[in-house]
């Protein structure tokens, strides 16, 4: 099973799905807005992804007081879901964003 973490009207997200879904059949989106992650899960991609996790050139970043922006990374995850960098895919393994070095990992592209 792969799963793809992202949000369902994000480029790179569907992007990703459409190119794994080609290839394999199992192959779950989770839309972190309609189902938040759970503290594990969260807790699992910070520990991984560290302060990677944000994305601080999105638009959701840009819009947070100083006051939002000094939250933990779960606090601020938890409070602006499209703040998180994304897609994360997990095959077992964690990749974060959707670039070449990620699909040769994934043995999309040699």
């Amino acid at each position: 099973m792969i799963k793809i973490y992202g949000i369902k009207n994000c480029d790179k997200c569907r992007k990703a799905f459409s190119e794994l879904k080609k290839r394999w059949d199992n192959v779950e989106f989770i839309d972190i807005r309609k189902n938040p992650l759970n503290s594990a899960d969260l807790e699992h991609f910070i520990e991984v992804f560290k302060l990677d996790l944000v994305n601080k050139r999105s638009t959701t970043w840009r819009q947070l007081s100083d006051a939002q922006q000094a939250l933990s990374v779960k606090e601020l995850i938890i409070f602006a879901p499209s703040v998180m960098k994304r897609p994360i895919v997990d095959n077992g393994t964690l990749f974060l964003g959707w670039n070449t070095e990620i699909k040769q990992a994934l043995g999309l592209v040699k």
